[in-house]
This record gives structure tokens, C-alpha cells and sequence, in this order.
């Protein structure tokens, strides 16, 4: 009988707190290293505007990274960003997420475009998170996904001079150059 090889969460756990970030995604380890200041600017400004929109509103609750998403023994990730709406809260414990936030941000890294746009995109999408936003700190871009029929679709392809909104954020929006600002 063949021997599952495949990392847990139990031994992600046990993994060393070194600056790196660490997620596992079908049981496969995906290391990478810190962010450049551009994908820091952009996910401090993006905080700053949700954290303010959220609770001014009371609507849930707005997480950054590192703060693990556990969606099963095999699927660990630590998104940029994260949104649990008050309806959703029960998802979240002391330690983690348990289960797929409404909202997952990541702004693209030079280390972690693929994953973000490819592995990542197929993850959200079988674990049921509503909406995924993939934010390009370099072309000041961004490229949003919802749910459709379980699986995430391309919503709306974003220039520069556009802004993020959001269904499940009504009246929420702020322009991608604000965030690079």
C-alpha cells in the first residue's frame, strides 16, 4: 500500500518562522520570499481603505497576511489579503480561517505570479471563495474573478485608472492608482 507523502497542515505547523512565506496546496510545499515594496505599498493602501469601508459599516472582518487559510488537511494558504463577512464569521477560530473567505486578494510578486494566476485561481475556485481579485503592482492592473457555477470567472480586467468595487461591498471602490500611491 503506497505511502501518502503529501504535506499537512499538522506539519506546516511545525515549519520555522523565517521571513519566508510558507503554504501547502494539494500537499505540496510552495515557499516563497518576502515581497518587494511595491506589493507591500499597494497591500497596506488596499488594508488601510478596506479596514476603514468594513467596519465603519460593520459588515465583517478584513485579514493580511501572514494569517492561514486552512481549506483541508492538504490546502494551506496565507492570502495578501482576506474578507469574512459577518454571515461567514463562523468560519474563522483563534488561530485560523477554516474555510473559504468571501473575499482573497494577492498582489502579484515576480516569485509568485504563476501560482497566484494558475494554482491558486483552481484553489479559491473548489473551495468556494466568492471573489478573487489578482492585483499587478508593476502595470498598476488588476484582473477579478466571482463565482460562477462553482467555479471563478473573469469578471472585469481593471486599468489604472479604474477601481476595485465589489458586489458583496456595496458602494465600496477605490482606483488602483490610489493604491499605488
Amino acid at each position: 500500500m503506497p505511502v501518502d507523502t503529501r504535506l499537512t497542515y499538522e506539519d506546516y505547523c511545525l515549519l520555522p518562522n523565517d521571513g519566508k512565506r510558507y503554504e501547502i496546496i494539494d500537499g505540496e510545499l510552495i515557499v516563497s520570499p518576502s515581497p518587494a515594496r511595491a506589493h507591500q505599498k499597494i497591500v497596506t493602501a488596499l488594508v488601510y481603505y478596506l479596514v476603514d469601508f468594513v467596519r465603519k459599516r460593520r459588515l465583517g472582518e478584513v485579514y493580511v497576511a501572514p494569517f492561514d487559510v486552512v481549506f483541508s488537511q492538504f490546502d494551506v494558504v496565507e492570502p495578501d489579503v482576506l474578507y469574512i463577512s459577518n454571515s461567514r464569521s463562523s468560519i474563522l477560530t483563534r488561530a485560523n480561517v477554516q474555510g473559504a473567505p468571501d473575499l482573497v486578494v494577492e498582489v502579484l510578486s515576480e516569485s509568485t505570479e504563476k501560482v497566484d494566476r494558475t494554482t491558486k485561481l483552481k484553489l479559491y475556485a473548489r473551495f468556494g471563495v466568492s471573489e478573487y481579485w489578482i492585483i499587478d503592482p508593476v502595470a498598476c492592473t488588476a484582473n477579478i474573478f466571482r463565482s460562477q457555477r462553482e467555479s471563478l470567472e473573469l469578471a472585469q480586467r481593471l486599468s489604472p485608472t479604474d477601481s476595485l468595487t465589489s458586489p458583496l461591498l456595496p458602494s465600496f471602490s477605490v482606483s488602483l492608482q490610489q493604491l499605488a500611491e
